[in-house]
């Protein structure tokens, strides 16, 4: 009598244990049928929005390890089958294997069916519909600025300048001294010029590139230096504390004044047709001897006079002239043996009036409206 009590008592312990594993297992009880079929059940859908599949698949795999693996409580009834009666032995031997084939088919069908959603999702994921609309590319275009930096370096480039390029923080040598910028000239008080706290001077004319460049490379030389410029101008139509400059600068043998009025009568042919004309006027500047100003004549009415020319006839170009022996010799070059021209004109400006603008600012204010104009 007491072999049968025996195997009651096992077998209520592993009734114990499949009810157990049922109840936990009741959250994967709508992946356990086909594939396809569990896509429809609307049990699996609020089980998958609560949990991911891989999230499902790691728990439904923990399942497996706590109810059926090596050290779990059915493994621990399962050596027991030894010790009943061969009777008892084989009925609850067979009990045993029925109720475990039955909780892995559970366990194996939920996860190849979760295997599958897995799969579906992450092809669903990764997936491009061809058929959707494209999205167009907005290609970018040059800032004006840039645009027309470029169309004065071709013509000098072609005239055989070089292009160089320098530092725009500089100190009182390169901004003032070499620029034969005597102590208490106006362009040295702090209201004219940008200082930072070590006494250096962001630079208020690129005329400092062309002293580097006599300095590194000697005479003779050829070359423009554009680049950004900065003074203590307050902002308005025609003015701005940041603008861009081109200074040019051709030191050789025999150069004269005539070398001068020729290459800039070049350049305003090539960028505002063959028919403009310039002219020079007389003027002062500390780093050329002697200096004159100089206007081309208007590239809109061609000199009766319109708006753009304030009803001049002309358009002021820049400043010129020949270059000052003391800037040659700040830059190691003997005056006696070379001599040579520079001239300077504002790229913003020049863009401005091309482009008829009547507001420097639009040009720096970045605003996209304005700037898709210049496509």
């Amino acid at each position: 009598m007491s072999q049968p009590a025996e195997y009651e008592k096992e077998k209520q312990k592993a009734q114990s244990i499949e009810e157990a594993f049922k109840r936990e297992f009741e959250r994967f009880a709508p992946f356990v049928v086909a594939g396809h079929e569990a896509s429809h059940d609307k049990r699996a859908d609020i089980v998958l929005k609560t949990a991911s599949g891989d999230t499902l698949l790691i728990e439904l795999k923990a399942l497996n390890t706590r109810y059926l693996g090596r050290k779990s409580e059915w493994a621990d009834l399962k050596k027991q089958i030894g010790r009943l009666s061969p009777e008892a032995r084989s009925q609850f031997g067979q009990f045993l294997m029925i109720t475990e084939l039955g909780m892995k088919d559970q366990i194996a069908l939920a996860e190849r069916t979760l295997q599958q959603f897995i799969e579906t999702a992450r092809v669903e994921r990764e997936s491009i519909d061809v058929t959707l609309p494209g999205r167009r590319p907005r290609p970018g275009h040059l800032h004006p600025i840039t645009l027309m930096r470029q169309r004065i370096e071709d013509i000098f480039v072609s005239l055989g300048y070089a292009v160089e390029d320098d530092r725009e923080i500089e100190t009182d040598f390169y901004n003032f001294d070499a620029l034969n910028i005597p102590e208490g000239h106006p362009a040295r008080d702090p209201q004219d010029t940008f200082y930072t706290t070590d006494g250096f001077a962001l630079r208020s004319q690129t005329s400092t590139v062309q002293i580097h460049a006599m300095q590194r490379r000697g005479a003779p030389v050829r070359m423009i230096a554009p680049g950004r410029v900065f003074r203590r101008d307050t902002p308005d139509p025609t003015h701005n504390p940041m603008f861009y400059q081109v200074e040019g600068l051709c030191v050789d043998r025999g150069i004269t004044m005539a070398h001068l009025k020729g290459t800039l009568a070049e350049f305003v042919h090539r960028l505002f047709g063959p028919e403009t004309k310039t002219r020079f006027r007389p003027s002062y500047f500390p780093f050329t001897e002697p200096s004159a100003e100089v206007d081309y004549s208007c590239f809109s009415c061609g000199g009766p006079g319109c708006r753009i020319c304030k009803w001049s006839g002309w358009i002021e170009l820049g400043g010129s002239g020949m270059v000052h022996p003391n800037v040659l010799r700040a830059a190691n070059v003997d005056p006696e043996e070379f001599t040579g021209f520079a001239f300077g004109l504002g790229i913003d400006r020049t863009c401005a009036r091309i482009y008829q603008l009547d507001d420097i600012r639009l040009l720096f204010e970045n605003d996209v409206r304005f700037l898709e104009q210049f496509r």
